[in-house]
């Protein structure tokens, strides 16, 4: 659910969230977390946890302490310290449970350094803040062409401003080291404000820009997912799939983070099964494994040298010919274990709501016109054959 500055305009286009995420609507706070001890009084009349989780551009999260006893709610717009100057952010969290997001995230309570929150954000620093937001979209294509003038290999894929407007953030992605050092004069001379240029990995450039993925939702590291694990391509040999690059890779173009989502049910499943590599010793020759069905629970054996015929065994099968060749013996064939598994090939076809029809869309009116126009035209043909 979004907010009306989130909707579409008239052409038909997306406006965007002329707010910059502060109006707390879902589509605005992307990677929250639901405040489920919000609700609950701390015992012994303890004083409230003084740390807050302030939420910045593309869910950008840090954490912030609360040294002026400031009367905060999520949702509120706040100027925060920054390295130079501040910066304004929206309190995504407050209370116990950034003490739990913060030893989740092995980040200390009581660090030598720290930042705080300053105040409330005031008129004005929304509108500085808003100002230099609407800046950033017009950068970004310049930003862009200048590196490309220098023959820089790296992409500019995201702008932040800080909240005062003194510093710009510069997110680019290069698959080597790149020496940007006359970029950044180009960009002082041109942007007037100081520059600081920040490498992100093209799974956080994705998590920044978000999109569609092939499932035809949002992007999971755009809208929930924070720990990036890694992903390898033995993850979808677990689970049986062609090893497709375009079809397993992600608009990020490395392997997609969801196959990691089921690898742990696979890899259970698998314990029951004997070893793929292990052959199977028989008279008739050294059966190899070639495939395995995990949820059917049958593996499939060829003979080298016939590696075109396969025989489906059942796991129990098979786990039985390996204890009998572990007794150095060998059964005569893989035929008399597979012939017991005999399939029912036989396919029913149901008509389920229509399909099979070509004119099920058609109005009762139009298709009794079109039944009787086909009537007509075998009634005049059997005519001209007399």
């Amino acid at each position: 659910m979004a907010c009306n500055s989130c909707s579409t305009g008239k052409d038909g286009q997306p406006k965007g969230c002329k707010n910059n995420g502060t109006c707390g609507t879902d589509s605005c706070n992307k990677l929250t977390v639901f405040d489920w001890l919000s609700n609950m009084s701390l015992p012994n009349g303890e004083k409230p946890f003084d740390w807050v989780e302030v939420r910045f551009k593309n869910g950008r999260k840090h954490y912030y302490k609360n040294t002026e006893n400031l009367s905060l709610s999520i949702g509120d717009v706040v100027a925060t310290q920054a390295q130079a100057g501040h910066d304004i952010g929206m309190v995504t969290l407050v209370g116990e449970l950034v003490r739990v997001q913060m030893k989740r995230k092995n980040i200390s309570e009581t660090p030598e350094e720290f930042f705080k929150i300053y105040r409330k954000a005031s008129q004005r620093d929304i509108d500085i803040w808003q100002g230099a937001r609407d800046k950033e979209e017009a950068m970004k294509v310049k930003a862009r062409q200048f590196a490309i003038d220098l023959k820089l290999q790296m992409k500019i894929s995201d702008i932040e401003y800080q909240g005062d407007a003194s510093k710009a953030t510069f997110y680019y992605t290069a698959e080597e080291r790149v020496d940007f050092r006359e970029l950044i004069k180009v960009f002082a001379k041109e942007f007037r404000t100081r520059i600081e240029m920040k490498q992100v990995g093209f799974r956080q450039e994705a998590a920044r820009l978000g999109g569609i993925g092939s499932c035809g939702r949002e992007l999971c590291c755009s809208t929930w997912l924070t720990d990036f694990r890694s992903v390898s391509t033995s993850s979808a040999r677990y689970q049986q799939l062609s090893l497709n690059p375009q079809k397993l890779a992600g608009q990020c173009g490395k392997l997609k983070c969801c196959l990691n989502y089921e690898l742990d049910t696979y890899l259970d499943a698998l314990k029951s099964f004997p070893k793929s590599d292990i052959k199977l010793q028989t008279e008739k020759g050294v059966g190899v494994c070639q495939k395995t069905d995990i949820f059917k629970g049958y593996m499939w054996y060829a003979y080298e040298g016939e590696w075109m015929n396969w025989h489906k065994l059942t796991t129990a099968q098979a786990k039985e010919i390996i204890e009998i060749n572990s007794k150095k013996k060998k059964v005569a064939s893989l035929e008399e274990y597979a012939q017991d598994l005999v399939e029912d090939t036989k396919t029913d076809f149901e008509n389920v709501v229509g399909q099979d029809s070509l004119t099920r869309f058609d109005s009762p009116k139009r298709s009794r016109k079109r039944r009787n126009n086909r009537n007509k035209n075998k009634r005049r043909s059997k005519n001209n054959a007399k």
